[in-house]
């Protein structure tokens, strides 16, 4: 079953076709990886599915609803969560203050009962702090809880944003460059943190620059080139395909 749909997918910025007639599908369970060359669509498409930008035209659906105009929190609410290709951290808080950021989301505490809690609220509180250590737990920062974000490691900051979009419970996860800047032990790990993601039931679609990683862990490639698809299918069929070598390589002469 389709997880998400996406159908004609445009973005005009004035003359300029960023994202042209996009179509594509996630389903539950998969792995896709969305790749093209610079400048090629990718992270303005990112932006429309999770509501950062207004579509020129096309449609977007999660679990078989229209997102239609649907502002990026209730998308959120809706089960898609995604990070960034520049990491977006509250750099003030703490590592364990960043990811609580996102399971708050899911607390069903009112504002006057936030500002007067009572056992309610501490219940939530409690509740909440013990799944942002999980999933401190689960990227590999739980001794860095208590750091300032700020000062961690590049690859931590990688992992914590990570964590903080799963805080939100997300159906669908969307990762923008996750590997960039890593190393090839960091890369190595990444992979196998989302594997783990997929096997606890979260659906991923990734940007990714880094062939290894791309080839390596999706099921299924999408290839974006000038706004467009021109490819789609499983790793090898992909690196064979002779659009996706002329994309990336530019046609001989």
């Amino acid at each position: 079953m389709s997880l998400l749909e996406i159908h004609n997918l445009t973005k005009h910025f004035g003359g300029v076709k960023a994202v042209d007639g996009v179509s594509f599908a996630v389903d539950t369970g998969e792995i896709i990886g969305l790749i093209g060359p610079n400048g090629a669509g990718k992270t303005t498409c990112f932006n429309l599915i999770s509501g950062l930008l207004p579509p020129t035209g096309g449609e977007v659906s999660l679990a078989g609803e229209s997102l239609g105009t649907l502002a990026p929190y209730y998308r959120a609410r809706r089960g898609l969560a995604r990070t960034f290709q520049n990491i977006q951290l509250f750099s003030g808080m703490t590592v364990l203050e960043n990811v609580l950021t996102g399971c708050h989301q899911r607390q069903e505490v009112g504002g006057f009962r936030a500002l007067w809690p009572g056992t309610k609220v501490r219940r939530a509180e409690a509740h909440a702090e013990a799944q942002a250590r999980e999933l401190l737990e689960l990227v590999g920062l739980a001794e860095k809880a208590d750091f300032a974000a700020d000062a961690l490691a590049y690859g931590e900051q990688r992992r914590l944003e990570i964590a903080r979009a799963l805080a939100q419970e997300p159906q669908l996860l969307m990762l923008d460059e996750p590997a960039a800047g890593l190393n090839s032990r960091e890369t190595e790990d990444l992979m196998t943190l989302l594997t783990q993601l997929r096997e606890r039931g979260i659906t991923l679609l990734i940007i990714e620059h880094d062939m290894t990683l791309i080839m390596g862990l999706c099921h299924r490639v999408v290839v974006l080139d000038h706004g467009q698809v021109i490819a789609v299918g499983p790793p090898g069929e992909i690196r064979r395909d002779p659009r996706v070598i002329e994309a990336y390589l530019g046609r001989e002469d």
